[in-house]
Parts: structure tokens; C-alpha cells; sequence
């Protein structure tokens, strides 16, 4: 009963959702930022399209991938995983949300971790929950709880924004719930902008990846 109750907890908010990724290909999607990087003696693409899944096979560099639609609210389903840990290197990626245009020359400012937000992703389920860790508004708000499954599991993150008010959910548990009027540093975050997902040198995997557009436009 708890498992049925939990698939529905997802599939409710996500009736009439639109599929931002077609499992087939990038349409849609820019690459922003490092579009390859070096695979031995050759340069690899960054961001790839395998058995159906959307990758970031990227050892190196920094970038987005960030999907061509504006939105302002939302609820957006994504599942994710990272692979195991390389030498004891674990996975580390994140989601933008409301985002801008990514500007490598004005990196910093342009990133969604500074010009609205990053929700973190990370390997880090053995770790204490804080602003840095997974489900985090990175740098902002800590998540709740640590709420994630260690790689290569698949986590279910959904991210539902209307107006000032965000709400995270990971693997079926609530782990942010606020108004961003509230909280000073944040009061002038942009209500509208793009969605991405973050090449930060690691391998990730991402499937259904769902919006459902709350805007009424």
C-alpha cells in the first residue's frame, strides 16, 4: 500500500505533463558551457543521448544543459543517478531552475546557483544534510533531511515552484517548503526563467524528465 500510495504521490501533479526529454535525442536542449571534453586522445561530446537515458559522460569542464522552454510555475520530475564512485571520486551535478541564459564570460553571475537557484545533486547519502548537499537550494537552504539513494541507484527528485513558493520533493519525502518572500537574501529571485541540468565534470544519467506547466498560459 505505502508503494502505491508513493507512485501516486508522483503521477497526481504530473497529469497532462510534458516530456522535456524524447529519449531519442537533444532536441529542445542547448549545451552550455564545455560541449566536450577529452576522452583519451579525442574529444568526446559532453552531453549524449544512450539506451534511452540523457548523459552527461563528461570527466572534465563545466556547463549547462538547459532546455529551450521558459516557464514560470511548474512542477518538474526527474530521475537521476550517478555512477559509482571512480577512485573515490563521487558524483556531483545539479538542476537549475527559473534560470537565465548561461554566460561563460560572466560565469558567476550567470550561473543558476547565483541568479536563482541550484538544486544540488550529489553522491553523498552517508552524509549529514546541509546547504551543500543533495536537494539543497545550493548555498541557500538546506534540505530537511538527507533523502537520497547512494549510486547507481535511481533518485525521483520533483520540484514544484508557484510564485515565490518552492517545494522539493526526493524519493517520496518533502525536504524543502518555502516562501522566498520570506527570507531576505532571496526576496528578489526571478519568479520565471529555464530549467538545466549541470555538467560539473561528472557521469549522471537522466530519464523522465517531466514539466507540467502551471503558468495558465
Amino acid at each position: 500500500m505505502r508503494r502505491l500510495l508513493l507512485v501516486l504521490f508522483f503521477l497526481v501533479p504530473l497529469l497532462h505533463a510534458d516530456e522535456l526529454f524524447d529519449g531519442k535525442t537533444l532536441n529542445g536542449w542547448v549545451v552550455e558551457g564545455a560541449k566536450t571534453f577529452k576522452d583519451g586522445d579525442k574529444n568526446s561530446p559532453a552531453w549524449i543521448v544512450k539506451n534511452g537515458l540523457l548523459c552527461c559522460e563528461a570527466t572534465g569542464g563545466f556547463g549547462f544543459l538547459r532546455h529551450e522552454r521558459k516557464v514560470k510555475d511548474f512542477v518538474l520530475s526527474v530521475e537521476y543517478r550517478f555512477a559509482a564512485p571512480i577512485k573515490g571520486k563521487r558524483g556531483n551535478s545539479g538542476i537549475g531552475i527559473r534560470t537565465c541564459a548561461f554566460n561563460p564570460k560572466e560565469s558567476t553571475k550567470s550561473r543558476p546557483s547565483f541568479y536563482s537557484y541550484e538544486i544540488q545533486l550529489l553522491d553523498d547519502a552517508d552524509k549529514k544534510a546541509d546547504r551543500h548537499s543533495t536537494g539543497s537550494l545550493y548555498r541557500y537552504v538546506a534540505p530537511s533531511e538527507q533523502a537520497a539513494l547512494p549510486a547507481p541507484q535511481w533518485n525521483i527528485m520533483e520540484i514544484e515552484c508557484v510564485g515565490p513558493k518552492i517545494k522539493i520533493m526526493l524519493n517520496g519525502k518533502k525536504i524543502i517548503d518555502i516562501d522566498q518572500t520570506k527570507i531576505k537574501e532571496l526576496r528578489d529571485k526571478p519568479l520565471e526563467g529555464y530549467v538545466c541540468l549541470q555538467n560539473h565534470g561528472s557521469k549522471i544519467e537522466f530519464r523522465n524528465i517531466k514539466l507540467r506547466d502551471l503558468s495558465g498560459k
